[in-house]
């Protein structure tokens, strides 16, 4: 089957948190039998900080961000068999998502695929004439990359046919222990864009901990942080590139995962870190958040902190040998269940099932 894939970048994780997540879901999908095209503007700079080459188990089309660029690259959804337009693409969303209602084949699917799903309900219930209201009712089905029951729920009471989470994963052939370096040692990382829903959180789980714990070298790393005043112990690096996630994890005593607001807020939302972290058998320390035990044990696979008292706490009774232990366990879990192999499977029975409920409602 055919899948015509609207996303913001899979060749950048340039400020594009879900770059993961779509290689690892892509790659995964290709390996089942999916023939995937991925599309992406060719917006925020991003074609200028391409973390990889175009890979052979996806075609990657780049297009223009301006009205026609977006026209062109939507006319190609007529071929698929499956339409896929995720949230956050980085130019004219609302705009894109009609064009593809309107040029999805009628005996295609048509997906929306939220990788923001706590913020867009957000949206929807500020904004009675946000344009996703109307589009909902031309929409197959909407599935999220996190969110659990909560976000599911939100969905169906705004008028989705139904909604399906598809959870963060690791793909191990990408995310694995590395040998330490020296470029990112530190007692404590953390690593994520400044945005205005996660800069109040940085401060009161990371920059408060640094400020605890004055002796103890921590690291910055992501976009926006260069004019921030952060304590005389943390060191700004700015973008790390996927090449680099490895031995970013693998090089500190502990890493930190911060949700943003609203992930925070509603819970069952793993970022895409936490199984990069974890799948290199970093010892990860969280924010706390509903849904939590689903991914993994605290205390055995990761530590939870509810401030940046706790985040001290933690880092201060940890040992080398304690934040290896934790470490290893992790990258266990989630190898054992939380694979995007796994996730891919998960899709394909969502797709599966649908596809009998449409040839019911025909025969009827």
């Amino acid at each position: 089957m055919k899948i015509a894939f609207y996303g913001s970048s899979l060749l950048s994780s340039y400020w594009n948190g879900a770059a993961t997540y779509y290689r690892g879901m892509v790659r995964a999908l290709s390996e089942i039998g999916y023939e995937v095209t991925f599309y992406e503007s060719d917006a925020f700079d991003r074609q200028a900080h391409r973390d990889i080459d175009p890979p052979d188990w996806c075609r990657v089309v780049v297009y223009e961000a301006s009205a026609e660029g977006l026209a062109r690259a939507a006319t190609e959804a007529h071929d698929a068999d499956i339409v896929v337009k995720a949230s956050g693409c980085g130019y004219e969303d609302d705009a894109l998502l009609d064009l593809l209602i309107r040029h999805c084949p009628e005996q295609a699917l048509m997906l929306f695929w939220d990788v923001d799903a706590p913020a867009t309900l957000a949206e929807l219930a500020a904004e009675p004439d946000h344009p996703l209201h109307r589009q909902l009712a031309r929409i197959d089905m909407v599935l999220t990359y996190g969110g659990g029951d909560p976000v599911v729920n939100g969905y169906r009471r705004f008028g989705a046919a139904d909604c399906v989470a598809i959870y963060n994963a690791v793909d191990p052939r990408d995310h694995h222990p590395v040998s330490p370096d020296p470029r990112f040692a530190a007692d404590l990382s953390f690593l994520g864009n400044r945005l205005p829903d996660r800069e109040a959180r940085v401060e009161q789980f990371f920059l408060e901990a640094a400020t605890r714990l004055p002796q103890r070298p921590m690291l910055l790393g992501g976009s926006g942080w260069g004019d921030k005043a952060v304590p005389a112990n943390v060191r700004a690096i700015g973008h790390v590139p996927t090449a680099d996630h490895n031995v970013f994890n693998c090089s500190a005593l502990a890493v930190l995962n911060i949700s943003r607001d609203s992930m925070a807020s509603i819970g069952f939302s793993p970022a895409t870190r936490v199984f990069e972290a974890a799948g290199a058998g970093a010892c990860l320390i969280t924010d706390e958040w509903a849904g939590l035990d689903l991914f993994l044990k605290d205390g055995e696979e990761v530590l939870k902190a509810r401030d940046g008292q706790e985040v001290a706490e933690r880092l201060s009774a940890l040992t080398p040998q304690r934040a290896r232990e934790i470490g290893e366990r992790a990258r266990l879990r989630v190898l054992a269940e939380h694979t995007y192999t796994a996730r891919a499977d998960r899709f394909a029975s969502v797709v599966r099932t649908l596809l009998q409920r449409r040839n019911l409602e025909a025969a009827e």
